[in-house]
């Protein structure tokens, strides 16, 4: 297929025109992670992308990024890429990390949801949202079964705008959730084994949005996730409100440009593209860049969130690559992928460096967040209702004083001195939640329960 490309990123809008769109460029926060090398926005997606960001306070990393994962999952299993004996296929799951209100994750996904369902509307109905259990979303991409006609359409996009409940679920006890994540994403057939709904999804095609804060990701990272793999194979996206647009931007940036038009031809393409292979060129380069990504980095929380940084890099190009219409990924699609990749890990260590990996520990942190000033170990006992054990209590602010975001003094009571503990992090407390979206996606359907098991 030849390439249909009508724009080049040399015509990128001028400052005139982004000033015209009435935008406000507002400057990284302290601390902020380096963006993205300009690579990412790579022909086509980065076409849309550079037209859509002067009228929307979007970060376009973020329109970027869930407009890649999007556009992975209406591709489906048509397409693949093979490392021995697996076929890597262009599903993904991203993270989006900032502000509850300021940061515009959902307005970035609002912009690659009405991008993608225009493309391709089939896919419109496999978009849901509300991951409560395992059992669910095998249920929403089931084999047919007996008189079950099962699922016809085996791909699913999962849009979680609250991710953090989606980890408290996946948290508890006899959660099937977080395995049947880590196998989607893997591509593996998926099965529920009881006795009265029985399922299996043999050819599912599950690619994940997720949005979360800064602070709840801290507080709901625990070690037990960080060592099985469920994080190292959610890419983590740093974004954040970009500019100031009072009366909003133009609504249809993309008119006249036929860009659209190009992405619905893109996935038509893609999704009977089948083996796709690296040029030579596009090898050497990847024989290079394997050993960096291979070199662990000294952070050890960041190692383990980065584990699976080649895999990602390989379903990343595969992704660019077909956005192209090839079907061979050249050294500019493994290069956007390497520099999206590298984004992602400096995502990772700006979110969770420091951070305890003890949900008890977060919480109590956020406590005193909240108490400037400093708590007493009766205060945040009092804080947590009193339902924490002491020597967890302990554990938890030993944590905190490990990782410099504690700090404790004696202070005297007139008997015995009391500890004062303070938090040393700069982070605000957390902001008020943004209002929803206009466009909610479906709720998933959990299949019926099985009273045989808990």
């Amino acid at each position: 297929m030849t390439k249909p490309v009508a724009l080049s990123l040399l015509e990128q809008p001028s400052l005139d025109e982004d000033k015209a769109a009435g935008g406000e460029l507002l400057p990284a926060p302290a601390g902020w992670p380096a963006p993205p090398d300009q690579v990412v926005y790579h022909e086509l997606p980065g076409e849309i992308v550079t037209r859509i960001a002067p009228h929307t306070e979007a970060d376009p990393v973020a329109i970027l990024t869930q407009l890649l994962v999007a556009f992975g999952a209406a591709v489906g299993r048509g397409a693949y890429f093979t490392v021995e004996a697996t076929r890597h296929h262009p599903n993904e799951y991203i993270c989006l990390v900032g502000e509850t209100a300021r940061g515009r994750k959902g307005l970035a996904w609002d912009h690659a949801r009405r991008l993608i369902t225009d493309a391709d509307p089939s896919l419109r109905p496999r978009i849901l949202t509300g991951l409560s259990s395992g059992e669910g979303m095998i249920w929403a991409v089931r084999d047919p079964a007996g008189q079950d006609p099962g699922t016809s359409d085996q791909r699913l996009l999962v849009i979680e705008p609250e991710f953090a409940s989606t980890l408290k679920a996946a948290s508890r006890e006899l959660s099937t959730l977080s395995p049947t994540l880590r196998t989607g994403w893997d591509g593996r057939p998926l099965a529920i084994l009881t006795r009265t709904s029985p399922a299996s999804a043999s050819s599912a095609h599950i690619a994940l949005i997720a949005h979360i804060t800064q602070h709840e990701l801290r507080r709901h990272t625990t070690i037990n996730e960080l060592a099985n793999g469920y994080f190292n194979r959610i890419l983590l996206i740093a974004c954040r409100r970009q500019r100031l647009l009072p009366e909003g931007g133009d609504p249809d940036p993309l008119g006249g440009t036929g860009l659209d038009r190009l992405l619905a031809a893109a996935v038509r393409h893609a999704q009977t593209a089948g083996q796709v292979r690296l040029t030579p060129d596009a090898r050497e380069l990847w024989h290079h860049a394997y050993r960096e990504l291979a070199t662990e980095p000294r952070n050890q929380l960041v190692a383990q969130i980065t584990a699976r940084a080649e895999a990602h890099v390989i379903r990343l190009a595969l992704i660019y690559a077909l956005t192209d219409g090839q079907r061979q990924i050249d050294t500019p699609h493994l290069n956007a992928a390497l520099a999206l990749q590298h984004y992602a890990a400096r995502s990772a260590a700006w979110a969770l460096t420091d951070a305890t990996g003890d949900p008890l520990a977060e919480q109590i942190h956020a406590a005193l967040r909240q108490h400037p000033s400093g708590l007493t170990r009766s205060q945040i006992s009092q804080a947590l209702n009193h339902n924490q054990p002491a020597g967890e209590i302990q554990s938890a602010l030993h944590a905190l004083h490990a990782a410099a975001r504690a700090t404790t003094t004696q202070i005297p009571t007139g008997g015995r001195p009391a500890q004062l503990w303070t938090a040393t992090n700069s982070e605000t407390p957390p902001g008020p939640r943004a209002p929803a979206s206009n466009h909610q996606p479906r709720q998933a359907q959990d299949p019926p329960r099985d009273h045989h098991t808990s």
